[in-house]
């Protein structure tokens, strides 16, 4: 196999799950040229993988105006058949994903998707219903590398952080006032869905109870909305922490996460990153599906709210709950005991 085309665009989480697949493909195909067409939030994430040698950004926001389109189509077109691809990988399986697939130069019959394909998709990808149809997304997803004849053999993640992100970081987390050799605990501030995000409260129990064992909290995230979290959580501790919120790119809070004595965040894409760059996280979820999207390969640190309706898959509550209350600090604070290092 020389040419292997992967259409996986967004969300920055469901990119991340996706990593594996171009692994799978290096490892059973290693001269094949791997191009991935992704949507500029998860640009950096495609970047980091180092099986990736091709990267074609599908510009989704700009196809929405008539104007747009028109600009764009032709360099993407162009993009996307400057080579024939032996093999086609749709892991969104939905109608964007399927017009680019549908433009991918394959012999037919060797455009593959993954078991749930919608929005039509599936008149252009074959839907691969492989003997992980139901169990983890990344295993959903490397059931379609199986379908091509890898081999599976390890299932893994090959992100690398370039070195000036590192610099970067680094200095970031010097002049925040994370010292050098003193050990700190990542905080996932945010989530896309209210009903993923723990209460600001709970987190800065945390935080407090993480500096009494010699631990620096330190709050990561993005967005105004993720800013006034944790202001809430600086207000309501008696230590302020470490507030990096804003202020770190992808690249960067690899590198923090890679670095962190543990990880705490929700059902979230920087979670997954956390996870699959190996380090020590805890996951906390209601709404979701532990066994969809928990933490691969660490399924033992899995919080899940206990209501009698979790895994709703609801963004907002119809009970009117704050969903991830349910899970106290102290809940938290009995797995980490087991994972950091004491001062």
């Amino acid at each position: 196999m020389k040419n292997v085309l992967i259409v996986k665009l967004s969300s920055i989480g469901d990119v991340i799950h996706a990593l594996p697949v171009s692994y799978a493909i290096k490892e059973t195909y290693p001269e094949a040229h791997l191009t991935w067409v992704v949507e500029p939030p998860a640009y950096d994430i495609v970047a980091m993988d180092d099986c990736v040698d091709e990267i074609i950004v599908f510009k989704k926001k700009e196809f929405r105006s008539l104007g747009g389109f028109l600009r764009e189509f032709g360099p993407l077109k162009a993009k996307v058949r400057s080579r024939r691809y032996d093999v086609v990988l749709d892991l969104q399986g939905l109608f964007k994903s399927a017009a680019i697939a549908w433009l991918a130069d394959a012999p037919k019959g060797q455009k593959y998707g993954m078991w749930n394909m919608r929005e039509g998709s599936a008149l252009i990808s074959r839907p691969v219903i492989g003997p992980h149809a139901q169990a983890h997304v990344i295993e959903r997803y490397l059931d379609t590398a199986r379908a091509v004849g890898c081999a599976v053999r390890e299932v893994r993640m090959p992100i690398t952080v370039p070195e000036r992100a590192q610099r970067a970081a680094r200095a970031l987390l010097a002049q925040a006032g994370a010292r050098a050799g003193t050990p700190y605990a990542a905080l996932i501030v945010g989530a896309s869905w209210p009903t993923k995000c723990w209460p600001a409260a709970h987190f800065a129990a945390l935080a407090d109870w993480l500096y009494e064992r010699g631990t620096i909290p330190l709050l990561v995230g993005s967005g105004a909305v993720e800013a006034q979290t944790a202001a809430r959580i600086e207000r309501a501790m008696e230590v302020p922490p470490v507030n990096l919120v804003g202020r770190l790119s992808l690249e960067q809070l690899a590198f923090v996460f890679s670095r962190a004595a543990c990880v705490v965040g929700g059902d979230t894409g920087p979670t997954h990153l956390a996870s699959g760059l190996g380090a020590q996280t805890i996951m906390l979820m209601g709404p979701t599906y532990p066994a969809r999207t928990g933490l691969y390969g660490q399924m033992e640190h899995v919080i899940v709210a206990d209501h009698p309706c979790r895994e709703c898959m609801k963004r907002a509550c119809p009970k009117g709950l704050d969903c991830l209350a349910a899970i106290a600090p102290a809940q938290v604070e009995k797995h980490l005991e087991r994972l950091l290092p004491r001062a």
